[in-house]
């Protein structure tokens, strides 16, 4: 795959992430949520950027985590074009650029989404608001995909959890995380297809020694 063709597919995506997200930024607030099925529903939250709203605690930390991200995003665009210049396999670069698009996806959010909206909390945001929520690398990362295919109490004879409620799946993610996702997971099952080329070149590397 090309770079050109990579830089497309990176585009794509990241629109439709950024669209999804701003217009649920500006027609919901907090936590509200509409069922399109029972097992799949809209619901907006926003959290610091990691996994099931974990956060690195005290003053710096949202900063700390929002300039980690940028060097590792920093980081997976060298990855792409190094693969690309070698002539990686299609899994490989398709691999690395939708994990590249979703990182970029959530970042944006973290750097500049807190300057141009104001808050969610009981009302709806407005773009490019005179009462922003936030500052620089301080947005809020914004989540609306919540697919509860499964909640109920579990049986009392389980341990430690027996009789508990619980809900499969709870997590709520967006466009940007689904990449990132699909990205990794191209990397572990077609593990041996992604990184082929670069099987190959060792061997000759070897051979020619």
């Amino acid at each position: 795959m090309s770079l050109k063709k990579a830089y497309l597919l990176i585009i794509s995506i990241l629109l439709i992430d950024q669209i999804s997200k701003i217009y649920i930024k500006t027609h919901f607030f907090i936590n509200e949520e509409v069922k399109v099925f029972e097992w799949f529903r809209i619901h907006f939250i926003e959290n610091e950027g990691m996994a099931w709203g974990a956060e690195i605690p005290g003053e710096y930390g949202k900063l700390v985590l929002t300039l980690f991200r940028i060097i590792a995003v920093g980081g997976i665009a060298w990855w792409l074009c190094d693969a690309v210049k070698k002539n990686s396999s299609n899994f490989l670069i398709v691999a690395i650029a939708l994990i590249f698009t979703g990182a970029l996806g959530n970042i944006i959010d973290s750097v500049f989404y807190g300057v141009i909206f104001n808050d969610s909390y009981h009302q709806v945001a407005i773009a490019f608001s005179n009462d922003p929520y936030g500052t620089w690398f301080h947005g809020e990362v914004v989540d609306m995909f919540y697919f509860p295919i499964w909640e109920g109490n579990l049986p009392s004879w389980l341990p430690g959890v027996g009789g508990k409620h619980f809900t499969f799946f709870n997590a709520i993610f967006n466009v940007a995380d689904v990449a990132i996702s699909t990205g990794v997971g191209i990397l572990i099952v077609f593990n041996k297809r992604a990184f082929a080329h670069a099987g190959k070149e060792e061997e000759t590397i070897q051979t020619q020694e």
